[in-house]
């Protein structure tokens, strides 16, 4: 996809990415209240200009909704599996979200007959990384699940925890660099940052939208560094 090739990125899995930490996805196949985000299509959304992740929002609105957002502690992992949160799902034609991802963020990216992508170029989004092999690349869960679930997934049924792993239609995943994935696990924006500063605008809105989106709550050190990153933007 050409899109990729302007920024590209792409928190959470690759071929064996962290477990229990909630920021990397292994790419494990899968099996398939309230009314869930739609998890998207095949096609995976298309990310506007300039940014490299679909269904952004302009800082304005990142910055309303982030002040919508309802403040609380974190909530205890207490009965936390990533295996609650099913990924990666199908999404047709022999592929799953992992795969679908990989095509989305990269430039040029060919497939073999498994859908598995065998050659293609993706930047890094979070440090800038330029890599050729889709090995290298995990696909993060930009809100990770394990945070997802410390800030009100934990009360979700399974249906909205999948659409929530395989989120295709709001800034949820990334293909990112398998180094920079495992260095954020499940941490939240106060406690890691992507190391490209030049990322923050974009990971901050990202973070914010998906919260806003799930109606997840955020901490206070998280607001206070969201509101850091948010300011980092250019308008």
């Amino acid at each position: 996809m050409l899109l990729a090739a302007l920024l590209l990125a792409a928190g959470c899995s690759g071929p064996a990415g962290p477990d229990a930490a909630g920021g990397g996805d292994a790419k494990p196949k899968p099996s398939g209240s309230r009314a869930a985000p739609p998890a998207g299509g095949p096609a995976g959304g298309a990310p506007a200009g300039g940014d490299v992740l679909p269904g952004m929002v302009t800082t304005a609105v990142a910055r309303t909704r982030l002040a919508a957002l309802k403040v609380a502690p974190a909530g205890t992992m207490a009965g936390y599996s990533r295996a609650r949160f099913t990924h990666w799902a199908e999404q047709g034609d022999k592929c799953d979200t992992r795969e679908t991802v990989l095509e989305r963020d990269g430039s040029e990216v060919k497939r073999d007959g498994e859908c598995r992508a065998v050659s293609g170029t993706w930047k890094s989004l979070y440090d800038g990384v330029v890599v050729t092999d889709a090995g290298k690349l995990d696909i993060d869960h930009i809100v990770p699940l394990a945070e997802g679930w410390r800030s009100g997934a934990s009360g979700w049924d399974a249906a909205r925890r999948k659409a929530f792993a395989n989120d295709l239609t709001h800034p949820q995943l990334l293909a990112v660099t398998a180094a920079s994935n495992r260095s954020k696990g499940d941490q939240s924006p106060d406690l890691w940052q992507p190391p490209d500063r030049s990322s923050w605008c974009q990971y901050g809105r990202a973070w914010t939208t998906v919260k806003s989106a799930y109606d997840l709550t955020v901490t206070e050190p998280e607001k206070k560094m969201l509101t850091t990153m948010l300011d980092t933007c250019a308008s």
